[in-house]
């Protein structure tokens, strides 16, 4: 081959190469659970790109599972779907070494029924359903508790579980259900209350403020968070994804979205 000919070549090889770095060099992915987040996070997407020239790919998930796989096989840069309680469990038993980038919001679980509207018309043996995801249950067992329906052993912390129950006057059977299924339980003829956190609450049309019959306070620590990994979260990118994020736009947005249902995490 003619050495100009392939001067040229490989020239133009490391003019493409040199692109795409570029190119690469300006995008992060986040993985995300689906539901009302998706429409908050064309926002960041748009208040990235604008303002920081960041190019944000959302993969929205729907479960809580493989956010975090996807983050840890390096599928994904960060993500934001889960609670501070959830991720330390998570970190502690799977050995992840990930770090909070910022705190979000927290979206208030909430009670929910079709059958009753005040926890005084709640009958004896009646059967309330609470997540099967160990996170999310201790949160419904500890917000059941705060309505003096149950109570738990104080030493189980963020963490209890139904062997965690030490008095239940009502009697009530609480059921553990796959999260995505909560809202559909709400029409099963046996079913009084369902606990249901906000994002699978909003798919089903249910607001904690508006619809819940009682709901988690400002106090709640159940912050959700925007996480990366130890190696990556100083990165430009994950740090201009942080700003990008709380910005006024996505806050207003997030308002909007949610209907005054979320608390402010930063």
């Amino acid at each position: 081959m003619n050495k100009k000919v392939l001067s040229i070549l490989l020239a133009a090889s490391v003019t493409l190469l040199s692109a795409c770095k570029k190119e690469d060099d300006n995008t992060i992915k986040v993985a995300i659970n689906t539901g009302p987040d998706q429409a908050l996070w064309d926002t960041v997407k748009q208040v990235a790109h604008d303002k920081y020239h960041l190019d944000v790919d959302v993969i929205a998930f729907n479960d809580y599972v493989q956010p975090n796989e996807a983050l840890y096989n390096k599928d994904v840069d960060a993500n934001a779907f889960q609670s501070l309680p959830y991720l330390n469990m998570q970190m502690k038993e799977r050995g992840y070494h990930f770090a909070v980038v910022t705190n979000t919001f927290v979206f208030p679980i909430a009670g929910y029924s079709r059958k009753i509207k005040s926890l005084k018309d709640l009958p004896d043996g009646a059967t309330v359903t609470i997540s099967n995801e160990a996170t999310t249950l201790g949160r419904s067992l500890l917000l059941l508790q705060a309505q003096g329906l149950i109570t738990v052993k104080p030493e189980a912390g963020l963490l209890p579980t139904t062997l965690d129950i030490t008095s239940n006057p009502k009697n009530l059977k609480i059921v553990e259900v796959d999260t995505p299924q909560l809202a559909r339980t709400l029409d099963d003829p046996q079913v009084y209350v369902s606990v249901i956190n906000n994002n699978f609450a909003a798919l089903a049309n249910l607001s904690a403020s508006r619809d819940g019959m009682f709901m988690e306070g400002k106090a709640s620590p159940y912050v959700n968070a925007i996480v990366a990994r130890e190696d990556n979260k100083d990165s430009s990118n994950v740090l201009k994804l942080k700003e990008a994020f709380q910005s006024p736009e996505v806050l207003e947005k997030a308002n909007q979205i949610y209907k005054g249902d979320i608390i402010k995490g930063w």
